[in-house]
């Protein structure tokens, strides 16, 4: 059986899916930007942008009952790779090791310079 997840902490969206969805001991968190609770871009540079969209991923993470520490797989969207270093900078300031499993790749993003989802799993 698969649950919606939803939390008001982040945006929710304004297309066709769920900010996440639990299944068993798995949740599939959809790719999160930089957009604030209103669902407005915030403007800045990549490491405002990457902090933004790493806090909705979290509070999704959370209000499904789950931690960071759950996350073993995550797909991060950069609209320009150049930007690469900065975004880690900021994004390994969300985890602790062992690091999840990650892709990156360079993609055209609609007015945003990063996208994340995740995959979270719990073991107990």
């Amino acid at each position: 059986m698969r649950k919606a997840v939803h939390t008001a902490r982040a945006s929710a969206g304004n297309g066709p899916y769920s900010q996440g969805i639990a299944t068993g001991n798995l949740l599939f968190v959809s790719g999160q930007g930089p957009l604030d609770a209103d669902g407005r871009i915030v403007e800045g540079g990549i490491e405002e942008q990457t902090r933004l969209t790493m806090d909705n991923v979290k509070a999704i993470v959370e209000a499904a009952g789950y931690s960071m520490d759950d996350v073993v797989k995550v797909g991060v969207f950069l609209e320009n790779l150049a930007d690469f270093e900065r975004f880690n900078a900021v994004y390994v300031t969300y985890f602790q090791a062992p690091l999840p499993a990650r892709t990156c790749v360079q993609a055209v993003l609609d007015g945003i310079k990063v996208e994340i989802d995740a995959i979270v799993c719990r073991t107990d």
